[in-house]
C-alpha cells in the first residue's frame, strides 16, 4: 500500500460507515472544506452501499492525488459482482433496480468532479470518481 493511500473491503453496512469516516478524514486532512469532506463521505457511501447491495463484495480505495497545481481524492469501487448490464440507463436520475430511494450512481456523478464507469456483466463493476480542491 502505498502512502496515501487506504483501502476498505466492503461487505457489510458497517464497512460503509468505515469507508465513508475514512474518506471524510482523508478529505479533511488534505484542506478540503467541511462541505466538500461531505459531498465526498456521501459518495463514498453511495458506492460503498452499491457493492453491499448488488455485488455482496467488494473494495473502496482512496487515494491522494496531485495533478499540476491542484490536490485532490481519488475513490475506487471495485467489486466482481453481477455488473451492469445497461450502464447509460443506471446514470439516469431516478433509476433504481433495488427500489432504493439513494442518489445511486447519478447523484455520484453530480457529487465528484471527474466520473468513469466500467462494467462487464458477469465480471463486475469498477467506478472511479475523484473530486479537486478548490
Amino acid at each position: 500500500m502505498s502512502a496515501g493511500e487506504i483501502r476498505v473491503s466492503i461487505n457489510s453496512d458497517q464497512d460503509i460507515v468505515s469507508a465513508r469516516q475514512k474518506g471524510r478524514m482523508m478529505a479533511s486532512e488534505l484542506g478540503f472544506s467541511p462541505g466538500d469532506a461531505t459531498l465526498i463521505a456521501t459518495a463514498i457511501s453511495e458506492l460503498a452501499r452499491n457493492i453491499v447491495s448488488y455485488a455482496r463484495k467488494g473494495q473502496i480505495t482512496l487515494k491522494m492525488v496531485n495533478s499540476l497545481n491542484r490536490q485532490g481524492i481519488l475513490v475506487v469501487a471495485a467489486d466482481d459482482g453481477p455488473g451492469i448490464a445497461d450502464i447509460r440507463q443506471a446514470l439516469r436520475d431516478g433509476f433504481s433496480t433495488s427500489g432504493s430511494l439513494g442518489l445511486g450512481l447519478p447523484g455520484v456523478r453530480r457529487l465528484m468532479d471527474e466520473f468513469e464507469i466500467n462494467s462487464e456483466p458477469g465480471r463486475g463493476t469498477i467506478v472511479t470518481v475523484k473530486k479537486w480542491k478548490q
